[in-house]
């Protein structure tokens, strides 16, 4: 297992493949031991020419950290792998598409980006930054499982609920310190005076991607990127509820990221 030294700590990473390289960004929930489309999604990235970089973020899996885990910190992760590689593209995946727009902006080498349903609302939102004052306070109470809650609130209650009954919920507890630079980044994505703005620096051409069955939230948020950054494109793939279908996200990814 491949570790990276960055400014927050060691990052446990798997690669695959040879070719122009792609870091996978992670969503909430998302690490290599608990997410295996994302691992099914590098490895096939890999054998298609690209090299894939797979990696749980800091307090998460084989990263170890100690909260309070940051947006900052989120970048610096992202800039050790650029250090490591030499400018990347990003996959982002739902809230880790706003993690990359802000590592982009930041000024962390990108060649490309891929924002797979950003989930930061259209440019008139403001709602974020209330919400990352909730998720800190009920980070605060010790109450891993009320935070966890809290940040899942503007889910599909049926999403909730399956979770909460199901076998993962311990390991999504556990996971509630590190879904702190998840919230920041999307109240990041609202706090400029405009996105247009915000954004301006975000040069890198971008793929926003949606799938052809969404919910509702998310294509007034690919509306609104697609609008804001300076070189962007929209398209839709073969998806439902906010996962991919590998095989119609792994072609959109190769021919958007893969020269010729």
């Amino acid at each position: 297992m491949p570790i990276l030294d960055t400014p927050v700590g060691p990052i446990a990473y798997d690669r695959e493949g040879s070719g122009p390289p792609v870091v996978l960004v992670a969503g909430a929930f998302q690490f290599r031991g608990f997410d295996p489309d994302t691992r099914e999604l590098a490895a096939e990235l890999g054998r298609r020419g690209l090299t894939a970089v797979n990696y749980d973020r800091p307090g998460r899996g084989d990263s170890p950290g100690e909260p309070p885990f940051t947006l900052a910190g989120e970048v610096a992760v992202l800039r050790a792998f650029a250090a490591e590689l030499g400018p990347v593209a990003l996959y982002g995946s739902s809230s880790g598409a706003a993690i990359s727009l802000a590592a982009a902006a930041a000024g962390v080498p990108v060649t490309r980006l891929v924002l797979w349903e950003a989930p930061v609302g259209d440019d008139a939102a403001d709602s974020a930054a209330a919400d990352l004052a909730g998720l800190r306070a009920e980070l605060a109470t010790g109450d891993a499982e009320r935070a966890v809650l809290y940040f899942m609130k503007d889910m599909p209650a049926e999403w909730r609920e399956g979770a909460r009954q199901g076998p993962a919920w311990p390991t999504m507890c556990a996971l509630a310190p590190s879904l702190e630079p998840d919230v920041e980044s999307i109240a990041w994505t609202q706090s400029g005076p405009s996105r247009r703005e915000l954004l301006a620096g975000v040069t890198a051409p971008t793929l926003v991607l949606l799938g052809e069955r969404t919910l509702p939230m998310f294509p007034p948020a690919a509306d609104a990127l697609a609008a804001a950054l300076p070189d962007a494109r929209q398209a839709r793939v073969a998806a439902a509820d906010h996962r991919w279908e590998l095989p119609a996200l792994a072609d959109a990814l190769t021919g958007f990221l893969l020269p010729g």
